[in-house]
């Protein structure tokens, strides 16, 4: 799956999942604009090292929830890196709290992040996209929670659900541009949004009951399917959710 000279932006790609799918982009001949919010420092490292060893890279300070944040930043990937082809709308926060205690400002805080973010950088790309007239590839990194109860995480799961939507209408809306929109639901990965996860010993315990594949899966795993979805090996493929979670969503077990 090659990208040779496209020019994809990764929002949230300082550290995770999108760290990850921006390094795989841009060693498979992508210039790669990576966004970031936290995590500067090895945001920046990223593109430099992509512009060393890969293609032309840059990093990009945008809080995505900002709509005029956003604009900038889509406007400086389109003249610095001539054009846009590919979207991942990674970016995204949890903030857990019983569903008794969540307040307003935490309930507006995820989703203006985790889906009126995803929103303004989708509306946003795909106007250049549908501009430049060489079509494009949307995908949202969503999560098995799009389907999938949490309990403990009411704004997180409503916020991934919009996203499931949100994807579908854009997918028939877009398509006559020729610009696709999918999602990539993970499960339980390896990053730092599941650091509590990772060092409880009981926790993972009940993960590996619960995950068919019995493990965590990695950011490196979750980038490969992005880079399906981003490529043109996908090419009759949109309004689609993959999920990347061994087999989570699918638990069950026997009475």
């Amino acid at each position: 799956m090659d990208l040779t000279g496209k020019v994809a932006l990764v929002t949230g790609a300082g550290s995770g999942i999108g760290h990850a799918i921006a390094k795989l982009f841009g060693q498979k001949g992508a210039h790669v604009a990576v966004n970031y919010f936290g995590y500067e420092s090895e945001a920046k490292q990223l593109a430099e090292e992509l512009s060393r060893h890969c293609a032309r890279s840059i990093a990009l300070k945008a809080d995505v929830s900002n709509g005029a944040a956003v604009l900038e930043m889509v406007d400086t990937v389109r003249r610095e890196l001539d054009g846009i082809d590919i979207l991942v709308n990674n970016a995204g926060i949890e903030m857990p709290a019983a569903i008794l205690d969540v307040t307003e400002e935490s309930w507006d805080r995820m989703l203006q992040v985790d889906l009126k973010g995803a929103f303004l950088c989708l509306q946003a790309c795909a106007r250049v996209m549908r501009d430049q007239g060489r079509g494009g590839s949307i995908v949202n990194i969503s999560s098995v929670h799009e389907d999938l109860p949490f309990p403990g995480f009411a704004p997180y799961c409503a916020a991934k659900g919009g996203l499931r939507m949100l994807m579908r209408n854009a997918a028939i809306e877009l398509a006559p541009f020729r610009i696709r929109v999918n999602n990539v639901a993970p499960g339980a990965i390896a990053t730092p949004i599941n650091r509590a996860t990772l060092e409880d010993p009981e926790k993972l315990a009940i993960l590996r009951q619960i995950v068919p594949l019995q493990r965590m899966g990695e950011p490196e795993e979750v980038a490969q399917v992005a880079l399906f979805l981003a490529s043109e090996a996908s090419s009759y493929v949109t309004g689609s959710t993959y999920y990347v979670d061994g087999g989570m969503v699918r638990y069950s077990q026997p009475l």
